[in-house]
């Protein structure tokens, strides 16, 4: 069994659902209201989990209820949650708006994810241990650092999703061998109006980018640059959509598919998940995912 270590985010979500999204100044009469754990790195482990890999996810929650559950759906889901940190304070939260065509809107308060600062010795062994080890970039900056600085000195097989966009400290993408964006993060780090694989190439040997229903792109140094079309669902809800297509992602490489294959895996992943409404409640575990793969 691949093994994959997950360093990011926990945050509890807090779900409206609406005819709309609202406009600035604008109240919308919603349908219905959920809360559940979330949290782009929370959701990777667990959709790495589902999706067959034996994951250990490094993170913080707070001392409060909301810590408690986060904590709990992990483990639930058959992630390691041995190395989780506990801040005395608030969880993460994350309030979600999502319309009946599937769209949404995010705002996240860190809170306990602020507190994720360094490493520790077990945590940096959990990462040279790992056969993959998988970030974000909703806890500090100087720990997604750290953490693939330890993956790529261990020899581990680092990739960062680069959300949500933010300033990349020097040296950051020297440490990656796979950089999973959307269009809008790969605009933030290019600074090209178009996204443009092959500027991200000048920054990293690998690079994925996801297109939503257009499927996805792979390019590498090698010369390979491929379109992965989306497979075509029903869409409920595209809220954990990326989340379940990068863990998906870690365990197909980690397993040794070539990242083209991994990659048309990760996309049934994602969209197994927008058939269900919310965050990693709808993520999908392995059979569901195969079903969707085997269908073309």
């Amino acid at each position: 069994m691949t093994t994959v270590v997950v360093a990011g985010s926990a945050n509890m979500d807090l779900v409206g659902l609406a005819p709309s999204l609202p406009r600035p100044g604008e109240t919308v009469l919603g349908d219905d209201f959920v809360m559940m754990p979330g949290g782009k790195g929370s959701n990777q482990a667990i959709a790495a989990a589902l999706a067959g890999a034996a994951t250990t996810f490094l993170g913080a929650i707070g001392s409060d209820a909301f810590g408690v559950s986060l904590n709990a759906r992990l483990a639930a889901s058959g992630v390691s949650v041995d190395l989780v940190r506990t801040s005395y304070g608030s969880s993460g939260v994350a309030v979600i708006m999502v319309d009946r065509a599937g769209e949404n809107s995010i705002l996240v308060s860190p809170g306990a994810n602020r507190t994720f600062t360094d490493l520790t010795g077990p945590e940096t062994a959990a990462i040279a241990a790992a056969d993959v080890l998988l970030c974000q970039q909703e806890i500090p900056m100087p720990t997604v650092l750290a953490a693939l600085r330890a993956g790529r000195a261990a020899g581990t097989r680092t990739i960062l999703n680069a959300a949500p966009v933010r300033d990349l400290p020097p040296g950051l993408l020297d440490e990656v061998d796979l950089l999973v964006v959307n269009e809008t993060e790969a605009r933030g780090i290019t600074g090209r109006a178009e996204p443009d694989v092959q500027s991200l190439l000048e920054l990293v040997p690998r690079v994925v980018l996801t297109l939503g229903g257009g499927g996805s792109r792979f390019a590498d140094r090698d010369g390979t640059d491929v379109h992965v079309p989306a497979f075509v669902v029903d869409v409920a809800d595209t809220t954990a959509a990326g989340d379940a297509f990068t863990g998906a992602l870690a365990v197909a490489w980690g397993e040794g598919r070539d990242l083209p294959d991994a990659v048309r895996w990760a996309n049934a992943a994602g969209a197994a998940c927008v058939r269900r409404v919310g965050a990693s409640s709808a993520l999908p575990e392995r059979a569901a995912i195969e079903a969707l793969y085997q269908e073309s």
